[in-house]
């Protein structure tokens, strides 16, 4: 049976499911905190998921189907931390359970997955959902059902609405962000460049440009060409950028578009500037797809990012982790990416107290206190559900690839150049 089928009939039962689970979750919603005193008005809240011994959390990523390359190593690096951190006695002494489910990056998959973990599974949280397409299916669900939705593994701006939102949180710098940064970088030491895009043709390449304008004004990018993911050839929208004269190019595009981009421009003979979004401009990641051609064609290449790299104390406990945890998978970027979203949530569950509620740990989110582990520390307030409004330039030299010491802040439509604020390892990586 197919799967369009089966999503059909759970279309056809969402409003009886939804009905009931807000039942009760209602039912539900103020018991006493594993261990409290129910007559203390304090300790009450919503511990589903929560037990003396355990913390019960899920997401939906893509372990099968065309995106699971790029993607399923990352809720198996983020499984790796929570091992080690479990071994090490855990968070305020339970282990955090991880429960992985695969919706093939099909948004009709994450509403099914999404149910199961919210009504069979009762997680405390769903943590690092994945995709935008994907998250924004069940943000809705998520949200009036009261679970927190947490840190969200896209860069769009719709998980930044506290007001609409109250649950939700994102965890990358959004492509607004990006985008206004790799910008007034070009600015800043590429002044009198024509300045050119490459973007998907959906809510990724939409946010990417707003922040590309947001440095350059209106009229600031020369050209702009767009193109489908459902489509593997770019030969066109890249001979239209040579033909325009751009020379820097920024790209809003996932890790096997960049890398398909700069390969297709090569055997064309055309070598301009390229400037890309964290989410395609991983070294390692380029490397596999481009081969042996990598080092040359991506040396001075330009990205952002706001997570630990290089030579960094995050990155060297990370690959103990990934070496002991994670049966020695490749260690990338989605590696290092998967392990900060895993210490960003136990660093929340610490802070959110000894006996753990729904309530107290956003609480804890929006506290301002969270610090993460990133280029700067984590932005996170009422009023702002972003994690990162700040990112470090980096680039690729000799076939290694760091930041540069340039950082910029996005905040209020204002691009700032700010001194990089790397959140020191403390702990071992443990949390509290």
């Amino acid at each position: 049976m197919s799967h369009q089928s089966s999503a059909s009939r759970s279309a056809r039962r969402f409003g009886v499911l939804l009905a009931a689970s807000a039942l009760v979750l209602t039912a539900c919603s103020t018991p006493s905190a594993p261990g409290s005193d129910s007559d203390d008005p304090a300790a009450t809240g919503d511990s589903t998921g929560v037990t003396d011994t355990t913390v019960t959390i899920g997401t939906h990523t893509p372990l099968t189907g065309p995106a699971a390359a790029g993607y399923s190593s990352i809720s198996a690096a983020a499984t790796a931390y929570f091992e080690y951190i479990n071994e090490e006695g855990g968070v305020h002494g339970r282990e955090i359970e991880y429960i992985v489910k695969d919706d093939g990056y099909n948004p009709a998959n994450t509403q099914t997955v999404v149910r199961e973990l919210v009504q069979q599974d009762e997680v405390f949280a769903i943590v690092n959902g994945l995709g935008t397409a994907t998250h924004q299916s069940v943000l809705e669900f998520l949200n009036q059902n009261k679970v927190p939705d947490l840190f969200v593994a896209s860069g769009s701006t719709s998980w930044n609405q506290p007001d609409k939102y109250p649950f939700t949180f994102g965890f990358n710098a959004d492509y607004v962000v990006e985008g206004a940064a790799l910008a007034q970088y070009a600015a800043d030491e590429l002044p009198g460049t024509s300045v050119c895009m490459l973007g998907q043709d959906d809510d990724f390449g939409d946010d990417f440009l707003t922040g590309l304008e947001t440095a350059l004004g209106a009229d600031g990018v020369a050209h702009v060409e767009r193109y489908s993911v459902s489509n593997q050839d770019v030969t066109a929208q890249i001979g239209a950028l040579q033909a325009a004269g751009c020379e820097v190019v920024t790209l809003a595009t996932i890790n096997g578009f960049t890398a398909l981009a700069i390969g297709t421009a090569a055997q064309l003979g055309w070598f301009p500037q390229w400037m890309a979004s964290s989410s395609g401009a991983d070294y390692p990641t380029l490397q596999g797809y481009l081969g042996d051609a990598a080092p040359q064609l991506l040396q001075g290449f330009i990205g952002t990012n706001y997570s630990p790299m290089g030579d960094d104390d995050w990155v060297t406990l990370f690959r103990e982790i990934n070496d002991e945890y994670n049966d020695g998978a490749p260690f990338d970027g989605n590696t290092i990416y998967g392990m900060s979203v895993a210490y960003t949530f136990a660093e929340a569950l610490a802070a959110a107290g000894e006996d753990p509620t729904r309530e107290s740990l956003l609480e804890a989110i929006t506290s301002g206190d969270l610090q993460g582990n990133g280029i700067a520390p984590l932005a996170f307030a009422p009023d702002n559900h972003a994690a990162y409004l700040t990112v470090g330039i980096t680039s690729v030299d000799q076939g290694v690839q760091d930041y540069i010491g340039t950082t910029y802040e996005v905040r209020g439509g204002a691009v700032t150049a700010v001194e990089p604020a790397p959140v020191a390892l403390t702990g071992n990586g443990i949390p509290g």
